[in-house]
């Protein structure tokens, strides 16, 4: 059996966009998934939409009520860089559903992938770059609601701080954040976490796996979480038009193996969700993103 992926509809449904999000990748993945045999009707999980108890878990309820209401304003949105639309309230809340089964299926079965998700911009009273509502904070603070774990992991390895997750979770005792990103890059403003790993432009493959294999031995040593969310966003890669950094295919596909082998080993459930990634080729993109479903499914079916 493969790797369970959750994957939701409104997850490719054409939405109001401003050049630049990358929207096509979307469809463009879960093609190429269903090519490759990992998307199949038995494989395949579809989440509900978040509802507003859960968002305002992690999220201030004047923001939520802005965001589902649709009343809120220009300058919210342009924060965001995406027009305010039903769609995008209700693509943005199946993420979020996506990211909390994924969840819940990792500890159930060890691994499992979110087909979207990694919205890390987004903090507690406002969206950003792209990022609407934090899926993996509402995931991890649905979670602790449940009591179905308490001390959790976020793994943040997209090209950009994940300066929203930070956010949410400063002081809190439960939820570790480690990000490893470009310093010279987006948000100009970065929010301390619990471990943050700038890296310089234009480092690549060798250099940032040896850096990353060090902090993901420590931390999962130190830390022994309950449940670890990786965001594995590929605009580290070399072409990537937002990244600056120059992870090669090889590296990405490494990174991806690295990471959920370094949580399999050690009996820590893994919750993949996508990241960013930023490419004019949606096929070329979904084919990087592709690599952490591949690994995934690798180190899944050595567990069962």
């Amino acid at each position: 059996m493969a790797v369970p992926i959750v994957h939701h509809p409104a997850y490719t449904v054409p939405l109001p966009h401003r050049a630049g999000f990358p929207m096509g990748k979307y469809g463009e993945l879960i093609e190429l998934l269903r090519k490759n045999g990992l998307a199949t009707p038995q494989t395949l999980h579809e989440p509900d939409l978040a509802s507003r108890w859960w968002l305002e878990l992690a999220h201030d309820g004047d923001y939520v009520d802005a965001i589902l209401g649709q009343s809120a304003d220009d300058g919210i949105m342009r924060r965001i860089g995406l027009p305010l639309s039903p769609q995008l309230a209700i693509r943005s809340q199946a993420a979020i559903g996506g990211t909390v089964l994924a969840a819940r299926l990792a500890l159930q079965r060890g691994i499992a992938c979110n087909s979207a998700g990694g919205s890390h911009h987004a903090a507690s009273a406002h969206g950003a770059g792209y990022c609407v509502f934090n899926d993996v904070a509402v995931a991890a603070r649905v979670l602790q609601a449940m009591g179905l774990a308490m001390n959790m992991l976020v793994i943040d390895l997209d090209v950009h701080q994940g300066d929203g997750t930070a956010e949410i979770f400063r002081g809190d005792g439960a939820v570790y954040t480690f990000s490893m990103h470009c310093e010279d890059n987006f948000p100009v403003r970065k929010q301390p976490g619990d471990r943050d790993v700038g890296l310089p432009i234009g480092l690549g493959d060798e250099h940032y796996l040896d850096i990353l294999d060090g902090h993901l031995t420590a931390l999962l040593s130190e830390l022994r979480p309950e449940l670890v969310f990786y965001n594995a966003g590929v605009d580290p890669h070399q072409d990537d038009r937002l990244g600056k950094l120059c992870l090669s295919d090889d590296g990405l596909a490494r990174r991806e193996d690295m990471v959920i082998r370094a949580c399999v080993e050690r009996g820590v459930p893994i919750a993949c969700v996508l990241g960013g990634g930023y490419d004019h080729d949606a096929g070329q993109l979904a084919g990087r993103h592709g690599l952490l479903y591949a690994a995934a499914d690798r180190c899944y079916r050595a567990l069962t």
